[in-house]
């Protein structure tokens, strides 16, 4: 794998060393490897962040991956999340779910998270309605829909290279 793929955030979860059977395997795509690493970039270190802060990104992806059962991706989250020095009340909505959330907003914005990853049918207007009414504009909807497709799209990448690799 090149330097760029060496960073590469599911590598490091997975603790995939280079020139290892799963590096090959994701070097025959490398495309498909920076693309994912830039919009992970894109979600979590944002040029202009909007209304949704860091903090808030990084718990609702810690959210995701304790939803989808996925202790690695997790601890990935909690990490930058503790290097952010995050409020423990968002931390804890984050490993707890939202009735725990807090602040009106952060609880809206947890349920979103938890009802498109558990259960994406039941996602109606009126919810994201909700989230309008709890205080979150258009492009911070937007971004929290791209990032709950994002880390349930890395959650499920990184299930699948374990199986590869035989856990």
């Amino acid at each position: 794998m090149s330097e760029a793929m060496a960073s590469d955030v599911i590598d490091e979860v997975l603790g995939i060393a280079p020139g290892s059977p799963l590096a090959e395997i994701r070097g025959q795509r490398p495309d498909v490897v920076r693309h994912t690493q830039g919009s992970y970039d894109a979600l979590f270190d944002p040029k202009t962040p909007g209304g949704l802060g860091a903090a808030e990104r990084l718990a609702a992806a810690l959210r995701i991956a304790v939803l989808c059962g996925d202790a690695a991706l997790a601890a990935h989250y909690r990490a930058r999340l503790a290097k952010a020095g995050a409020d423990p009340k968002l931390v804890a909505g984050a490993e707890q779910g939202s009735a725990v959330a807090g602040d009106r907003r952060w609880t809206a914005a947890l349920f979103h998270v938890e009802q498109v990853t558990t259960r994406p049918r039941e996602v109606l207007p009126p919810q994201i309605k909700a989230l309008q009414e709890a205080g979150l504009t258009e492009r911070d909807i937007v971004t929290l829909s791209q990032l709950i497709a994002f880390v349930n799209y890395q959650a499920r990448v990184v299930a699948g290279l374990r199986l590869i690799r035989g856990q």
